[in-house]
């Protein structure tokens, strides 16, 4: 968990980085660069944070409960479950979506935080922009509702990744090279999936009210 705090972090300080470059530069452009502030809180939460984290947990947690979970099976634990009378699917595939579930709270705010940290000090220290004109857009247009939809878009996505990602390592056969492809067509749905409800769900929540 605790790399996975650094690497969701990293990338989200580059992304908050690269709003605040396109943002300040594009609004340069046609002398509106106040708007930078307003970029960084519109896009940040709405699609930068929940994309990023989807990424970054599939990528580490999500092809890691696979590899796991393709490890046990192939070595026959899962089976040795089932033979004491444990169901597996309960024992050990819920509890991994249950805990990629509470894993992905804290990682969010991390996320969150890092992007419009980094929004703001590429806007006003690297390119120069008043603080005070800075933050007054960026709390005059964030809005919590969309902070709280963010949150359920990550949540959307984590549950749907660490479903496909336990499903292949549950199926996984063929040896450790069985469970090397298991991680990487893990990794390829969940990639696919997410992007899909990722964008249902801001369709769903943005789509039709007109801002």
């Amino acid at each position: 968990i605790g790399g996975t705090v650094v690497i969701v972090g990293f990338m989200t300080v580059t992304t908050g980085a690269v709003v605040a470059a396109q943002g300040y530069t594009q609004f340069q452009s046609v002398g509106v660069e106040a708007f930078t502030g307003f970029a960084a809180a519109y896009f940040i939460p709405r699609i930068i944070v929940p994309g990023t984290a989807q990424v970054t947990l599939t990528a580490t947690v999500g092809a890691g409960a696979t590899a796991q979970m393709g490890a046990m099976k192939i070595n026959e634990e899962v089976d040795a479950l089932e033979v004491i009378g444990i169901r597996s699917v309960t024992y050990l595939a819920a509890t991994r979506v249950v805990a990629g579930t509470i894993v992905v709270i804290p990682l969010y705010a991390v996320a969150l935080i890092m992007g419009f940290v980094s929004a703001r000090v590429g806007t006003t220290a690297i390119y120069g922009q008043a603080t005070g004109v800075y933050d007054h857009y960026f709390n005059t247009f964030l809005n919590t509702p969309d902070l709280a939809w963010s949150f359920v878009q990550t949540i959307a996505m984590i549950v749907v990744v660490m479903l496909i990602c336990t499903y292949y390592g549950y199926t996984a056969s063929g040896g450790p090279a069985g469970v090397g492809e298991a991680v990487g067509r893990a990794v390829r749905a969940s990639m696919v999936v997410g992007a899909i409800v990722l964008v249902a769900v801001t369709l769903s929540v943005y789509g039709q009210s007109g801002n």
